[in-house]
């Protein structure tokens, strides 16, 4: 099969190309020299554009899409979530279409179900938060909302949606808790208590296989480890897996995010260029529950985890 990844220089699109390239054909959405670099290296053709500006013939001869790219910072203009997470995914699709592309996997989250609420043991009938006062959230659900309205008889299109991915290469979890913890600035929201589902990226990336062999079109899936944790539990965890243990410092949830809500003020209105030390989205996160019902992936696709959680801690502690 022939697959065309976005994203494939950063953690998820580069896990799915290291792990498909094993077996199919791989090219992969390049926007510089630099990450020409980096997906050669794993063992993928980088074809050099980005998201917006992706032609059909650039898509001729591809089976389907892996589309992991997208403005994941917690912080950043509406404009620039809208145009990467929103145009960027409906551009592609139209490319897709016309180059007859047969299967559209989009990398979604449960971040686009997100509007401020508790998400308890969720499943894929909760509604996208098309009007979410996150931009992540917003974006993700629109883009999402897209791919899944694309869906028909020549174009399967899918969304899977991880919840809080990490393991080896992570860029956005494990190195900003260490970055954090190192600048005095890390604190446990409401102690941490929230408990959450998390999705090691060995298991995002068998899922991801699993809706390319048998996923239905038109749909989405949840995909998360086994079994969930309260944050403090998980967190600590997995920055001890880098030696290093989270101080105790707490803020209960309310003023933490009356705190970001206040610093977002700040920063746009004195237009900082840099993200405000707490932001509505990662305050909010922090403070809710976040546990994932994966029933309807483990039914239609036959998803079972392919690494458990302590088994990938245990993995991730070695190779620090």
């Amino acid at each position: 099969m022939r697959i065309f990844i976005t994203g494939a220089s950063g953690f998820v699109g580069g896990a799915a190309a290291r792990v498909f390239a094993k077996n199919h054909d791989i090219v992969a959405m390049s926007r510089s020299q630099k990450s020409d670099v980096i997906i050669e290296k794993r063992g993928v053709s980088p074809v050099r554009c980005s998201l917006g500006e992706v032609t059909a013939e650039q898509l001729r001869g591809v089976d389907a899409i892996i589309h992991a790219a997208a403005k994941v910072e917690e912080w950043g203009e509406w404009d620039d979530y809208w145009k990467q997470n929103v145009e960027g995914t409906t551009q592609l699709l139209e490319a897709a279409k016309a180059a007859g592309v047969k299967t559209f996997i989009h990398i979604g989250t449960e971040a686009a179900i997100f509007h401020g609420q508790a998400m308890c043991n969720v499943d894929e009938t909760v509604p996208l938060a098309l009007d979410a006062p996150y931009p992540y959230s917003r974006t993700k659900a629109h883009a999402e909302a897209a791919v899944l309205a694309a869906n028909t008889d020549t174009l399967r299109t899918i969304s899977v949606r991880p919840r809080m991915i990490w393991g080896p290469n992570d860029k956005t979890i494990l190195p900003v808790l260490l970055e954090m913890i190192e600048q005095g600035r890390f604190m446990w929201v409401d102690g941490g208590t929230a408990l959450t589902s998390t999705t090691h990226i060995d298991n995002l990336v068998h899922g991801i296989d699993l809706a390319l062999q048998q996923g239905k079109g038109g749909n989405a899936y949840f995909i998360t480890d086994d079994g969930v944790l309260p944050m403090h539990q998980f967190f600590t965890k997995l920055t001890l897996t880098a030696g290093i243990t989270p101080p105790d410092k707490q803020i209960p949830g309310w003023l933490a995010s009356l705190v970001a809500r206040i610093s977002e003020g700040v920063w746009r209105l004195l237009r900082l260029q840099s993200t405000p030390p707490l932001t509505r989205f990662a305050a909010d996160m922090m403070r809710r529950e976040g546990t994932i019902n994966t029933a309807k992936a483990k039914d239609e696709l036959g998803y079972t985890p392919a690494i458990n959680v302590e088994d990938g801690l245990a993995e991730l502690t070695t190779q620090q």
